[in-house]
């Protein structure tokens, strides 16, 4: 199992100083876009930061929205959600030419990983997008559930190959989709972030909010970098799966 990371995601007045301190604990960096946080600097600059650690990256899109951080659902026509993902992907694609680097996979961001998880027309719009660029040889990276096997069914019409994340610092509901951020103790602490990480290490579960066993087969585990304690979670996380 990989350990990937939420970075870039500074923007003006709001500062992420993780990044350079979570690095060298991470598989992969899921790299924002600049419609939820990040611009071009901020972009370039954790584009190096993952070249010199030898991390993967990824590109991490959102609806257009910056005063939300991304977390708010938005309204879109179809078409025009395709080319938001498209712009953004294209975006961190070329700057990460310009850096010297690849582009392996792409994560949406917040309220539109959710919506892609739970409506299907989002999904297919996703699906869509992803599969256009560089000839669908852009992975995707989705939230494993009881589900993972149609979700395959629907990638191969695009040509993609998915990948599969499990959270480290998010609680789950007995359906296997995250608990709203809205709803108290769905952000986890950082000693129940690592319990759950150790879980889905050796065991592959999590404990769900009625406290059901819920199992969940994933090729990655995300830590977000806004979490509180990140870096210490993302440290002792590594150590375990050592």
């Amino acid at each position: 199992m990989k350990l990937n990371c939420d970075l870039g995601e500074s923007f003006g007045a709001w500062q992420m100083p993780v990044d350079a301190d979570i690095m060298k604990f991470i598989d992969q960096a899921n790299i924002a876009c600049g419609f939820h946080a990040g611009d071009p600097v901020v972009m370039k600059q954790a584009l190096y930061l993952a070249k010199n650690s030898n991390v993967e990256i990824g590109a991490h899109p959102s609806y257009p929205d910056l005063q939300g951080f991304g977390r708010r659902s938005l309204a879109m026509p179809i078409k025009e959600l395709i080319a938001c993902i498209q712009y953004q992907v294209s975006a961190l694609m070329g700057m990460a030419s310009i850096v010297g680097v690849p582009v392996s996979y792409v994560k949406p961001h917040g309220a539109l990983y959710n919506d892609m998880m739970l409506d299907p027309q989002v999904r297919t719009a996703v699906m869509q997008a992803v599969g256009s660029i560089n000839k669908g040889r852009l992975g995707l990276m989705v939230q494993s559930h009881a589900h993972n096997e149609a979700l395959v069914l629907e990638a191969q019409e695009y040509g993609l190959a998915l990948i599969f994340e499990a959270f480290s610092d998010r609680r789950y509901t007995d359906e296997g989709f995250l608990q709203p951020r809205s709803q108290e103790g769905a952000v986890l602490t950082a000693a129940e972030a690592l319990t759950q990480a150790k879980l889905l290490i050796e065991d592959g579960e999590v404990i769900t909010v009625s406290g059901q066993r819920l199992p969940l087969q994933a090729d990655t585990l995300c830590v977000h970098g806004d979490t509180a304690g990140a870096v210490d979670i993302a440290q002792q996380i590594r150590a375990c799966m050592k």
